[in-house]
């Protein structure tokens, strides 16, 4: 009986050290010096956000949407279309002929935007009906797409409007704003019913109108779809003397297309994790190579997909899609602009359910996603980024020697051509767990700290999948909103005080799955 009692505490013993062993082997070190500085964090992930329409940002729930947003992410700009189209009421003719101009609905909306310390990234677009050489619309709002019929007029707007804009908020104000002109004129068959050429023609006469106010302001485009007319572009204005302080240009990380209103057609997320992130070091690539190397890049919509109903958008791997996009992607560009911060969007008309597909890092309930904690985390990492090897995560501390750490781990387990994103992501997806993440500092002042540890990933900080559970209701009670919301608040999942001794390491070990998500902050014991 002693014989074997001991036989079993040694194999128990075997066992425990061969399982410490391979963690050991196994685990993914996170390591960072508080002491060694790799520069400022770029923070071009956070400079603008995008929206659906400017008629939306009239409603009272997206007002609220975007306040809350602004303080918890930190966007700094908002970009949306529709600004002329008729639905905000801009430009009229009377029997003569004669133009009659209407600044109620912009100022309302503009008026609020700085009002919440927000400025407008200016989308130039669509066109007035009045104005319009045809009829070709876009969505359930029906945004004209066509060319002015009238140059005459439609810089007489453009000048008017700017030069309204200056006198009401001051030319110093209006310099800080970006003026893009238009939006994907490169898709032909829904955007813009001209050729390259009639938008290049668009492009100057705006441009020039817009600076002809004040030299100050800044103009750009091309807004296209896929990075396209970049270097075009740049020759075009070049050539003919157009101004331009910008590119801009969008990119979305699926295989095929780049328009979807209804979701009908299906989209395929791409197997390359980092397709949108080289897209866009790609297109800096072609400014620098360019005879204008000095002009800035935004990307003006950026997301994994181009469709407003990809179950992906609500999906808890769409988090770790975007840290993985921000880490490669935001020291070459001076903006990437999410597409988009709410679900109330009507590109195909109202929702009729709560989890569709949007775009939106919060759903029409004010349920915020998965989506957007991964962009609350990255605003609460300091200014000072560390050197840091590990190419999952972000390490960062600010002014009062407090340290974050902003660490995931994304995996594509999409299959691939076989499933349609509308099939695979609509799913239960439990994630696999993986072996642990050690997170290892050093520089530490010695002394107390209070670690709060931050999550999303499947069932933390994922309505989706609770959504899911719910049965999938096509409406959500009041109940069952106040317990998503409950159940999904990102209080932390962990907080401790630590000790930091003279050799001002500490360590934290990390019970990871794929497409975790988890922000460690460290903060001095007041």
């Amino acid at each position: 009986m002693q014989l074997k009692y001991w036989l079993s505490i040694l194999l128990i013993s075997i066992f425990d050290i061969n399982a410490k062993a391979q963690v050991k082997l196994n685990s993914r070190v996170i390591y960072a010096n508080v002491g060694q500085i790799k520069g400022l964090l770029p923070k071009s992930f956070n400079l603008c956000v995008g929206a659906g329409r400017a008629n939306e940002g009239l409603r009272a729930d997206w007002q609220r949407q975007l306040k809350k947003a602004k303080e918890e992410c930190g966007f700094k700009y908002i970009r949306f279309h529709g600004l002329l189209s008729d639905d905000m009421g801009v430009y009229f003719e009377d029997k003569t002929g004669k133009p009659i101009y209407n600044w109620q609905y912009i100022d309302a909306l503009f008026d609020f935007l700085l009002e919440i310390k927000m400025r407008p990234f200016v989308e130039v677009g669509f066109m007035p009906g009045a104005l319009a050489s045809g009829d070709k619309t876009i969505f359930w709002w029906k945004g004209n797409v066509t060319p002015p019929k009238d140059y005459k007029k439609w810089n007489d707007l453009i000048k008017a409007l700017t030069e309204h804009w200056t006198q009401r908020y001051g030319e110093k104000e209006v310099a800080n704003w970006y003026f893009e002109i238009w939006n994907e004129p490169n898709l032909k068959d829904a955007f813009f019913t001209g050729t390259q050429q009639d938008y290049f023609k668009l492009y100057k006469e705006t441009a020039s109108t817009i600076k002809s106010v004040s030299p100050r302001y800044r103009v750009g485009g091309p807004a296209t779809a896929g990075n396209a007319w970049v270097p075009e572009t740049i020759d075009f204005c070049v050539k003919q003397n157009a101004p331009i302080d910008f590119i801009s240009t969008h990119d979305y990380g699926v295989k095929q297309g780049f328009l979807d209103v209804s979701g009908d057609v299906g989209t395929v997320l791409s197997q390359d994790r980092n397709q949108v992130s080289n897209n866009m070091h790609r297109s800096k690539q072609q400014i620098l190579g360019s005879a204008l190397p000095n002009l800035e890049l935004h990307y003006t919509e950026w997301s994994s997909s181009y469709t407003p109903a990809d179950p992906i958008h609500d999906s808890y791997h769409e988090a770790a899609y975007i840290l993985n996009t921000v880490k490669y992607a935001s020291p070459h560009v001076n903006s990437m602009s999410y597409w988009t911060f709410t679900d109330i969007f009507e590109e195909a008309g109202p929702r009729a359910t709560p989890f569709h597909g949007g775009f939106g890092l919060i759903n029409y309930q004010d349920i915020k996603k998965p989506a957007y904690y991964a962009y609350k985390y990255l605003n609460q990492l300091g200014d000072t980024e560390l050197q840091n090897a590990d190419s999952s995560a972000i390490i960062c501390k600010d002014a009062k020697g407090n340290v974050q750490a902003l660490v995931w781990n994304f995996t594509i387990d999409h299959p691939g051509d076989s499933v349609n994103n509308q099939v695979f992501y609509k799913r239960d997806l439990p994630a696999k767990t993986l072996a642990p993440a050690q997170l290892k500092l050093e520089g530490l002042k010695p002394g107390k700290y209070i670690l709060s540890m931050y999550q999303t990933g499947y069932g933390i900080n994922d309505p989706y999948s609770a959504y899911f559970k719910l049965g999938s209701p096509s409406q959500l009670t009041i109940d069952q909103v106040k317990f998503l919301k409950k159940q999904n608040n990102d209080k932390p999942v962990q907080q401790i005080t630590v000790t930091v001794g003279a050799s001002g390491k500490l360590e934290k070990l990390l019970t990871i799955r794929q497409n975790d998500v988890f922000l460690i902050t460290i903060n001095n014991m007041p």
